[in-house]
């Protein structure tokens, strides 16, 4: 059988996630890994990498797809049921009106976007338990990591990131985030180059959240390159304790 050639990206994002996992130890033999899949490229590229994964490592872990689709559109994840059928993996879609409500009068007191958010992290964490599952991914990035950082401590004043892996109800589930030390921008590379097919998201304050916002100055914060690298080395350092030979050269 000839071995499929990879691109730079997707094989930045394979080794990648491949050095965070085994690094940190966050998965072992028997696991059953709940993947967050919200149809854009982040979760979709942790669904193909963590399937690829599976023919690398030297034990056997399961993989599950969760979706809870908002309700803006009740047909928006066709795309993500027909290409979990085409790769034998399981998966749980089911429709909510999780995002209408969020922009509704019924919330009166949160964000649209921090209520939404809520109810489908909730809903996820059922969803584990109901399905016995050992953990639930999400497919946030190297990007992800520093706008969060600068969103808490601009926003609450609160000097926090996002946890590579952390461990939820007494240690029956571990929320881990493979991706992490994966650049957004290669990312978007990978999943074009994968096919992978990623849907617009349909809410209307798509691109209007705080997090876009903090993303955006920090875009013209980071233009110079090694300004971004040390940025996302530091905070990577302070809240995972790897070291420079843990990072992508």
């Amino acid at each position: 059988m000839t071995r499929e050639k990879l691109t730079y990206a997707q094989k930045q994002c394979v080794g990648l996630t491949g050095k965070l996992m085994q690094k940190l130890a966050m998965v072992g033999p028997g696991a059953r890994i709940g993947v967050a899949a919200s149809g854009g490229e982040d979760s979709f590229t942790l669904l193909e990498v963590l399937r690829r994964r599976q023919r690398i490592v030297p034990f056997r872990f399961e993989l599950m797809a969760l979706h809870i689709n908002p309700g803006f559109d009740p047909a928006s994840h066709a795309p993500l049921a027909d290409w979990l059928a085409r790769h034998g993996i399981a998966g749980h879609i089911e429709l909510s009106n999780h995002g209408p409500a969020a922009h509704s009068p019924e919330n009166r007191s949160k964000s649209p976007c921090f209520y939404c958010a809520m109810q489908r992290r909730k809903r996820l964490f059922s969803l584990t338990r109901e399905y016995g599952l050992t953990h639930l991914a999400f497919g946030h990035n190297a990007d992800d990591l520093v706008s969060t950082f600068f969103m808490n401590m601009l926003q609450t004043g609160r000097v926090e990131g996002l946890s590579f892996k952390e461990s939820f109800f007494g240690g029956r589930l571990s929320v881990i985030r493979p991706l992490g030390l994966v650049e957004k921008n290669v990312i978007h590379r990978a999943a074009r180059q994968w096919n992978l097919p990623v849907w617009e998201n349909p809410c209307p304050s798509a691109g209007l959240t705080k997090r876009a916002e903090i993303a955006q100055r920090l875009s013209l914060l980071t233009e110079k390159k090694l300004w971004k690298v040390n940025m996302f080395r530091a905070l990577t350092r302070w809240q995972s304790g790897l070291t420079e030979s843990d990072f992508p050269s």
